[in-house]
């Protein structure tokens, strides 16, 4: 978490930052090692989290989530940064499922999904990126061919976050292929339907404890109620109109980054000896961290008018796309001097700070590449 206290939060969010924090530091926390090699978290995990409210957190009581806003999630991904995990897909799973469920569903779909999401008896996934297509979610390939009261999905998909763990699947899937962006629709797949297959848990650079994940949909029968909303064709605006808060997590996640690798910087300097002294009192060491500060600062204080504005239902597509790419950008470059400031030790991937620096560069790929930012933000100039 910052130095300096959001203006975003309260007393109610305090409380609950400190019980976030226990159970992150608890449950997270001491199991990284162990979550990189398996590349996923242990499946109880999300059980645990629904136990004690930490699924659907911004999802209302009626459907089972925890009743609270926009703020809850964000508390919720700063401590799990701050407690160095990113193995966890809660904020995918929280914050992109299930408001996806929430804002397009019918009343139905809703009463019966959602719970099943805030338990963890369900873990969400959302297959959006194809092996050909990338941020071009206009020419996805994935089609779904109504026959009678099912659609037959058939399709792959990759780099799906949650995807070896996921039981249900937003599938983003052509209904009417000739109709270019209007016939796109979102599909609810359940893992146990016939025809769906995982493919390999992906070895990435970084983020080595998520199951990010190839999916294939071979002759998939989904019944025509699983159709998100009900509608056909609905799909590409609903994808435009949650993307952004998709990307207010990246910015989340980023300047969380950024804050935990100051500190854990700062420490490790002060530790540190090199030539008789400690590695802080360097001049070159404290102008940087200086620099590495000012940055973490100046990419907070636009995050917090962000959530605000976020949270009172002001915020735009072109300001959060600048979010995005600007503090992916500065979470890079100040992670890059914190490794620098670490020696051969910033390298090691014992060393948190090493894991921060891999883990980091996908969030300038991810949510929409930062030049598809850059494009969507020069169409309002």
């Amino acid at each position: 978490m910052s130095a300096t206290r959001s203006p975003w939060m309260n007393t109610d969010l305090d409380d609950f930052r400190d019980m976030a924090r226990t159970f992150c530091e608890k449950e997270l926390a001491p199991h990284q090692d162990r979550w990189m090699e398996q590349k996923q978290v242990d499946r109880e995990l999300w059980n645990k989290a629904g136990e004690v409210g930490l699924l659907c957190l911004s999802i209302p009581e009626e459907y089972g989530g925890g009743g609270g806003n926009f703020a809850h999630e964000a508390v919720l991904i700063e401590e799990q940064a701050a407690c160095g995990d990113s193995c966890w897909g809660v904020a995918l799973h929280n914050a992109i499922v299930a408001h996806y469920v929430l804002a397009y569903g019918t009343e139905q779909q809703k009463l019966g999904w959602l719970p099943k999401l805030a338990s963890g008896e369900w873990v969400g996934a959302i297959a959006m990126t194809e092996p050909g297509t990338g941020s071009d979610l206009q020419n996805v390939q994935t089609k779904a061919v109504r026959e009678g009261d099912d659609y037959v999905v058939n399709g792959a998909k990759t780099f799906i976050t949650n995807g070896g763990q996921a039981d249900v699947v937003l599938v983003v899937a052509k209904t009417d292929p000739a109709a270019g962006a209007q016939g796109i629709s979102l599909l609810v797949v359940e893992a146990e339907r016939a025809g769906f297959r995982r493919g390999r848990i992906l070895d990435k650079v970084g983020l080595k404890g998520q199951d990010t994940a190839e999916l294939f949909f071979d002759d998939v029968r989904v019944p025509v109620g699983n159709l998100l909303g009900g509608t056909e064709g609905q799909g590409f605006v609903q994808l435009m109109q949650q993307l952004p808060q998709e990307r207010l997590l990246i910015g989340i996640t980023s300047v969380a980054a950024m804050e935990m690798a100051v500190r854990e910087t700062v420490r490790y300097t002060k530790d540190r000896s090199a030539f008789g002294r400690e590695v802080f009192s360097f001049q070159n060491t404290r102008f940087t961290l200086a620099e590495a500060a000012t940055e973490a600062r100046v990419c907070r204080v636009f995050l917090d008018d962000c959530i605000t504005k976020h949270l009172a239902g002001e915020l735009d597509i072109p300001t959060v796309a600048m979010l995005k790419w600007w503090t992916s950008e500065r979470a890079m470059r100040v992670i890059d001097e914190c490794v620098q400031l670490h020696g051969g030790y910033g390298y090691m991937s014992e060393y948190r700070i090493a894991r921060a620096w891999t883990d980091q560069r996908v969030q300038k790929i991810y949510g929409g590449t930062n030049e598809i930012m850059k494009e969507i933000i020069s169409r309002t100039l």
